[in-house]
């Protein structure tokens, strides 16, 4: 199939136009994400009206939207309402140039359409010549005209084009620049595709129409059928058409409404014909729902067998687990029963204990010993190190081995002799059948009868020949009635009984004339048929047909009543099961509620005791705390005094030594002094003198040092006295304190334990 393709402005990706794919058009239903704007960018992307231009608009701003959403730092982490976590703002800018027409391109193309009509209606009228842009192929757009296919290989194919010979039209193109020379604009040719129009195109292309005056096509009257709803015609389609060609031709023959005369005919006519319609229509119904109830039996085997499948998938996987488990027990216990055994066996050997040497000669000779066949158990692997005694020979692993040890073969080995069984021979010389044989084929009918006897198809049971006595149904209770009490109300109700009566009495007329006219066609055929045959021939056809009118019903009505009746089963049951799986829910859950919350009072209690527990440690150490307090408290008043005696001390024996150093500085300068004094004295000194001097320095030297000695003595017992008062008075202090507080705790404790005691009685009364 050729067609004629005309080459104007070559795109990388090509697209198409509404009239070859016309799902394209739809603004709504393939507009991706980032190709939003493609209604006003591509070239060739087409859509069929301005209010497909429209929807597109709307629905590319909403795939782009211009809202944006500002954190609030003060609520960024909010969930409430009123305190949201950002802001909307609508966004300045705009995706789209404003140098970009956001109008709809079909304007143009109406105003082209309408021009050319004009030329075909007003020959004066000239149609404008289209200028049309260069192309450029050697230029920029070189590129666009050499795109080709990515195949996955490459394969040396003449192409399948055959060029078109035509005539191109003169085109007036701008004028062009001198660098690259003038090529023709457009260029035809025909190519060979893989897909027809019918392929592709949904919609078939309707041409307009010019009705002539006085004159109704029969065609239009079948302007209602489209494409995909009665187009293209199939058999219900070709009846309906049948049917309205009756209908023109029966309302061809009616009497015209001005006859007066005619008109009692005209209604009969149409109620006929309404009688007729009604009767089509019922029919229509009944195949509707037959097929419906077709549907519906389809859709409930179908989900029978799948929820078949899946229960036996579930029922085969649960086997199969069990089944393995089984099996890993079962193995498990085979090894336990093995081992145990070894284990009785070795011991039965040795009741007594005694100690056996090895008898080397019983280990070789008996072939099932250890030293031919070691345990893998005992840490022997007699297949290590397997393959150094694996044969290698030429014969065996190569390909010219095979064939010369082939060759060296004899033919019978290589071209085996097939040599056709004899029958087997069942009967003895006299001709009775053996024993053996007998007894095969009597195996044989067993199981010949077997499979036919698995394999027999019910038979559909038959409907009688005739009517069968129906059990006659429980008579209805009697209505009650209200006694009246005046005679209007008699009246009334006597006037509503008729009414009833006559209700019921055209209800039964109806039903009779409904299946008269049902099987009007059988009446009319009796009819036909009663010249021909005799009158009691007749009446039994009659009879028996009738039979069979009525079984047939029967049956049907039976068979609508099952279908209902399994129809409701499986409501109520449906309805049961989900009653029965709520309820047993809600017992498991009351089950539950009940055991998390005896769980819940148990762990209360626990935790009451607890809290008992660690409140009576809690005062214990608290009272142990205080304790340490006042300990730490009188330890460091201790301390502190014994630091001030220290500091007292340091402070003396500084005082002391710098007045040591003092004294000693002014002892050696008064020495120095005196010493020249001295030496001056002594130079001048008589033996008298010298013996005055010894007895003054002896009297001020001496005797003042014993008596200091005697004076320190006397301050250290002062001090040792005061010093034992104080010790006494600490500890003692100290000591009934101590006691004092170790009583006290222990009414504590006897106090809170008691408290708990009371508690815990208290706790379980309740409970």
């Amino acid at each position: 199939m050729s067609h004629a393709v005309t080459i104007e402005e070559p795109q990388a990706q090509p697209q198409v136009s509404q009239t070859r794919y016309p799902e394209r058009s739809r603004a709504g239903s393939h507009i991706s994400s980032n190709r939003a704007y493609d209604f006003l960018y591509d070239p060739l992307f087409i859509v069929s009206s301005e209010k497909d231009h429209t929807q597109a608009n709307i629905q590319a701003t909403l795939i782009r939207s211009r809202l944006r959403k500002v954190p609030r730092f003060k609520t960024m982490f909010s969930n409430l309402i009123h305190y949201p976590r950002y802001s909307l703002y609508w966004s300045k800018s705009d995706p789209v140039p404003p140098f970009i027409s956001r109008e709809w391109k079909g304007h143009k193309e109406k105003h082209r359409e309408a021009l050319q009509q004009l030329t075909t209606t007003d020959a004066s009228f000239q149609m404008p010549k289209e200028v049309y842009e260069d192309p450029e192929v050697t230029g920029k757009n070189r590129y666009k005209y050499f795109e080709r296919p990515f195949l996955p290989f490459f394969q040396q194919m003449p192409f399948n084009v055959v060029y078109a010979v035509s005539k191109a039209e003169p085109y007036t193109f701008p004028p062009t620049s001198t660098k690259h020379l003038s090529i023709p604009s457009k260029s035809t040719v025909g190519t060979q595709t893989d897909y027809r129009d019918a392929d592709v195109q949904t919609d078939p292309y309707s041409p307009e129409y010019v009705v002539c005056q006085d004159s109704i096509p029969e065609l239009l009257t079948l302007a209602t059928l489209t494409w995909g709803r009665g187009l293209p015609a199939g058999q219900a389609e070709v009846e309906m058409i049948e049917r309205a060609r009756e209908k023109r031709a029966w309302e061809a023959t009616l009497p015209a409404l001005s006859d007066t005369s005619q008109f009692e005919k005209r209604r009969k006519m149409m109620n006929e014909m309404e009688r007729k319609e009604w009767a089509f229509r019922e029919q229509e119904i009944e195949k509707l729902q037959e097929i419906r109830l077709e549907v519906l039996k389809e859709l409930l085997r179908k989900r029978e067998e799948n929820q078949n499948e899946v229960n036996m998938k579930h029922l085969n996987a649960r086997w199969s687990k069990l089944q393995e488990g089984k099996e890993a027990k079962m193995a498990k216990i085979q090894r336990t029963h093995v081992s145990t055994i070894r284990k009785l066996v070795g011991k039965r050997k040795n009741i007594e204990g005694k100690l056996e040497r090895r008898n080397i000669i019983k280990d070789y000779s008996d072939y099932a010993s250890q030293v031919y066949g070691p345990l893998s158990r005992l840490g022997c692997f007699p297949d290590n190190n397997s393959e150094d005694f694996v044969v290698k020979n030429y014969y065996l692993n190569t390909y010219e081995g095979l064939v010369e040890l082939e060759s060296c073969l004899p033919d019978f080995v290589t071209q085996p002799r097939i040599r056709a069984p004899k029958p087997k021979v069942i009967t003895t010389k006299a001709g009775f059948l053996k024993r053996t044989a007998r007894l095969d084929y009597e195996l044989a009918e067993v199981h010949k009868a077997l499979l036919d006897k698995k394999n027999k198809v019910l038979e559909a049971k038959k409907p009688p020949r005739f009517l069968q006595r129906n059990p006659i149904p429980q008579p209805r209770l009697p209505t009650p009635t209200l006694e009246m009490t005046s005679n209007e109300e008699e009246e009334i109700e006597m006037a509503v009984i008729y009414l009833q009566k006559l209700l019921r009495g055209r209800v039964v007329q109806n039903m009779m004339f409904e299946g008269k006219e049902k099987r009007l066609e059988l009446i009319q055929e009796l009819r036909t048929c009663h010249a021909l045959q005799e009158d009691e021939k007749l009446v039994k056809k009659a009879e028996k047909q009738v039979t069979l009118a009525l079984q047939r019903q029967r049956n049907l009505h039976e068979h609508k009543v099952s279908l209902v009746e399994n129809h409701l089963a499986g409501l109520e049951g449906r309805a049961l099961a989900d009653m029965f799986d709520f309820l047993s829910k809600e017992l498991v859950r009351l089950q539950e509620e009940r055991r998390i919350h005896a769980f819940v009072m148990l762990a209360e209690r626990q935790r009451r005791v607890r809290e008992a527990e660690e409140s009576g440690r809690r005062q214990v150490e608290k009272q142990r705390l205080r304790e340490e307090d006042e300990i730490f408290k009188e330890v460091v008043k201790v301390h502190h005094s014994t630091i001030s005696s220290y500091l007292e001390d340091i402070i003396l024996n500084t005082e002391a030594n710098t007045a040591e150093e003092q004294a000693r500085a002014e002892i050696e300068k008064m020495a120095e002094k005196i010493n020249d004094i001295a030496y001056e004295m002594e130079s001048r000194r008589t033996y008298l003198q010298s013996e005055e001097i010894v007895a003054e320095l002896v009297y001020s030297f001496l005797i003042p040092e014993v008596q200091k000695y005697f004076v320190k003595e006397k301050v250290r017992n002062a001090q040792r006295k005061h010093i034992l008062a104080a010790h006494q008075i600490i500890h003692s202090y100290t000591e009934s304190m101590v006691q004092k507080r170790l009583t006290e705790g222990e009414q504590d404790e006897a106090s809170n334990a008691a408290m708990l005691l009371e508690k815990e009685t208290q706790n379980e009364n309740n409970s």
